[in-house]
């Protein structure tokens, strides 16, 4: 695979799972629990993190402040809310957790929102088109803020007088702007102002049909794509297993315990949304348990209850690293995945997939006879080379 792609983790903070719908393997998003994913993703090498945000999410901003004292060199993708206003107040807050993770550690997330009823319990009432209209408005603020101006502004959205930021951010000349929409709006927010566009993990076909229309908006909204260069990324969950017969029997086991009640009822939810995306991804499967293979080894079983990303790549470790490489064929060069439970999940797509992937090193020994046991060395040595015991033996209750 060619070039070396980034992979990024996906800290559950509204919560993790064994099995999507009503099961006894539930796990809260604590503090210590998010961490020790945290930990582990940064051991096993991804470069990064997506932290969520939504009403049944912890902060995203508390959530990755309290990652600073245990991390240390993973990036952290924190949900920046565009349209709750305040791009002051954003601007010193992510100049702020930009300077205590150190530079080009922090990426920011741009979530102008989906769904206007948890929007309006926020106290925001905008139509889909003006929440990328006030979006707008509040990148171009936040922006020239990180760059030291002092601004006065008054747009159709947001007005500021003499807003200035005085804490510059570690990371120059101010964090990556990343963002995911699939609207005609959100692409041509993209356009204009964030470093990654990300999209839901839907065929690579349709993938490259987005990064097409959001290069050429770049174009011809005047972006110079060699000082201001655009990224592209792809959200997916995965199920990796040594053999497909083991992933495609873990992709039914998932959602076995599913109802079609819960089914019917998460649809609904999801129809009401005016999100494209997620209309994009309900199109996929049209909530069908029959229709859920989409694309070689790409099964969208989990959007039939999971709202956002809601497709997943199912297979071998080489099946999963030749999809990806697809992906990247067609101008992606990062992926942000997650798997259920995601603390096992991550270890288990590091040890099978890092090894096939450019940049990334093996988690596992290789060629190893290891039982944990207190004899392993010797035990893998050949019987010949073992040295004769000079002592008498070791008792056995110390072993």
């Amino acid at each position: 695979m060619s070039p070396t792609p980034d992979i990024f983790w996906f800290l559950p903070t509204s919560g993790d799972t064994r099995y999507l719908g009503t099961s006894d393997f539930g796990r809260a998003p604590t503090n210590a629990y998010l961490r020790q994913i945290a930990v582990t993703s940064e051991q096993l090498g991804y470069d990064g993190l997506l932290i969520p945000t939504g009403s049944s999410c912890l902060d995203p901003w508390v959530t990755a402040a309290s990652l600073v004292p245990v991390t240390q060199r993973i990036q952290l993708l924190v949900a920046l809310r565009t349209s709750l206003g305040n791009p002051t107040a954003s601007a010193r807050q992510a100049a702020s957790l930009d300077q205590a993770l150190g530079p080009g550690r922090l990426l920011l997330n741009v979530v102008p929102g989906g769904d206007a009823t948890e929007l309006a319990a926020d106290g925001v009432f905008y139509s889909h088109d003006e929440r990328y209209a006030a979006s707008d408005e509040f990148l171009t603020l936040w922006r020239r803020l990180l760059l030291g101006e002092k601004v006065d502004f008054e747009g159709r959205h947001l007005k500021v007088q003499g807003a200035q930021n005085f804490f510059a951010p570690a990371t120059q000349p101010y964090p990556p702007l990343y963002f995911g929409g699939s609207s005609p709006a959100a692409h041509a927010l993209a356009a204009r102002h964030v470093d990654a566009y990300l999209t839901w993990g839907e065929p690579p076909a349709a993938v490259a049909g987005k990064i097409a229309d959001v290069r050429a908006r770049a174009a011809a909204a005047g972006r110079d794509l060699d000082r201001h260069p655009l990224r592209f990324g792809v959200r997916l969950h995965v199920i990796v297993r040594e053999t497909s017969e083991e992933a495609w029997a873990d992709a039914d086991r998932l959602i076995s315990r599913l109802t079609d009640d819960d089914i019917a009822r998460a649809q609904q939810n999801y129809a009401r949304m005016d999100s494209e995306g997620q209309r994009r991804m309900a199109a996929l499967h049209c909530g069908r348990r029959d229709r859920l293979v989409v694309g070689p080894n790409l099964w969208a079983g989990v959007g039939l209850v999971r709202g956002g990303a809601g497709t997943s790549l199912v297979g071998n470790a080489q099946e999963v690293a030749e999809r990806l490489q697809e992906y990247v064929d067609v101008g992606v060069d990062r992926f942000v995945l997650s798997g259920y439970p995601h603390l096992e999940e991550a270890i288990r797509f590091a040890e099978l997939v890092f090894p096939l992937l450019p940049g990334k090193q093996a988690v596992t020994l290789r060629d190893q006879s290891l039982t944990g046991g207190a004899f392993d060395i010797r035990a893998s040595r050949p019987a010949a080379a073992e040295p004769v015991a000079a002592t008498a033996p070791v008792p056995e209750a110390v072993r």
